[in-house]
């Protein structure tokens, strides 16, 4: 039997818990450590996107945040972000040349009005009052049409819900017709359509207004139904659209005429792009065709679902 003095039995037993607990605390620090490294270089991606997206404001959006190399979620993440930064800028560049469109047009009405104000006023005796009048007239409504335009188009642009309602095409485009000479041909069956039909009717009258503007002698409505969509086909004689304008003349302030002046009834720029958005909020399009052989001239295709 071995007899161990209690203060060797302690001593040792104080140093295996100190070796212990040094071990530990050893390998805690290890664990910490590496977590942090770790989580530093996945973070580090993070805190990079971080810091460009709060560089970004209105005018630096060509910036882009990193994208890192590896195909992780964070990389994923990166690039939606700049894929939303793109769209962004896209809307934001076109609010811009929106703005800076309308302020040119504006202007010039205003500065004929002006004008022709101060021209009359300066030679109170010898002036026209009642031409003075009429002409100052004239620019008044084109600023109320412009106005109109304009506001309309940013109801559009902001979603705007357009209050519906069912009516049949065919009765739409008599309506738009008016007093014109224009010939409808209609095969879609007089089946009514859900939707606006003082917005549809904006729509075609925009339309016909276009074609009247540049027929020779005739305009032609033709409405049909496909499979699933009811299409209006508007037609004129006139000298037509290029190829490679036919996507281009539904941008806004857009004439594809342009030794025109703005006072001669040419129109204020804005009449295609807001039917095209009016066909959009209808979930439908509406696009300038090539002419069909022998028939020259422009000819716009609005499609609409039927089951509206």
């Amino acid at each position: 039997m071995v007899i161990v003095p209690l203060q060797d039995a302690q001593a040792r037993l104080n140093a295996r818990v100190w070796s212990l607990a040094g071990g530990t605390l050893g390998l805690t620090l290890l664990a910490a450590a590496t977590v942090w490294f770790i989580a530093g270089r996945v973070l580090r991606p993070v805190e990079a996107i971080r810091s460009e997206f709060a560089e970004l404001s209105a005018h630096h959006l060509d910036r882009r945040v990193p994208v890192p190399r590896a195909g992780s979620e964070i990389a994923r993440l990166a690039t939606t972000m700049n894929t939303t930064l793109d769209r962004l800028q896209t809307a934001v560049d076109r609010q811009r040349q929106f703005t800076a469109d309308a302020s040119h047009e504006l202007r010039t009405p205003l500065a004929c009005l002006r004008t022709e104000l101060e021209l009359a006023s300066s030679r109170p005796d010898t002036a026209d009052w009642p031409q003075v009048v009429d002409d100052a007239l004239g620019d008044a409504i084109r600023l109320q049409d412009l106005t109109d335009d304009l506001l309309l188009l940013a109801r559009l642009d902001a979603g705007h819900v357009l209050r519906q309602d069912t009516f049949v095409m065919a009765d739409v485009v008599r309506d738009a017709i008016a007093d014109r000479t224009v010939r409808v041909w209609d095969s879609s069956g007089g089946r009514p359509i859900r939707g606006s039909r003082v917005a549809m009717r904006r729509l075609i009258t925009n339309l016909i207004d276009n074609a009247t503007r540049y027929a020779r002698s005739a305009v032609t409505v033709r409405l049909w139904r496909g499979a699933d969509r009811l299409i209006v086909e508007i037609t004129d004689d006139g000298p037509g659209i290029d190829a490679e304008n036919r996507r281009r003349v539904f941008d806004r302030f857009v004439r594809l005429d342009e030794a025109r002046t703005r006072t001669d009834g040419g129109g204020t720029g804005l009449g295609l792009a807001i039917a095209r958005e009016i066909a959009v909020a209808h979930e439908g399009t509406l696009t300038a065709e090539a002419p069909e052989p022998g028939h020259p001239g422009a000819r716009l295709v609005l499609t609409l679902p039927a089951d509206r």
